[in-house]
């Protein structure tokens, strides 16, 4: 297979780990103005994990 013959057949990947970051970032906000911002910052992290989870899945 040639160079040119490899990249026709890669799809284009999405990334998750915008989500990660957005997710630990708005957690961590979101958790300070009610109190908790280190709950908030796990929970932001679960939840951009779970969204770059299912990026990954369906793109595979």
């Amino acid at each position: 297979m040639t160079n040119d013959q490899e990249s026709e057949n890669r799809s284009n990947k999405s990334a998750g780990g915008f989500f990660l970051a957005v997710g630990c970032i708005v957690g961590a906000i979101v958790g300070g103005l009610l109190g908790q911002p280190s709950i908030g910052l796990l929970g932001g992290l679960v939840a951009g994990a779970l969204i770059a989870t299912a990026i990954w899945f369906f793109d595979r």
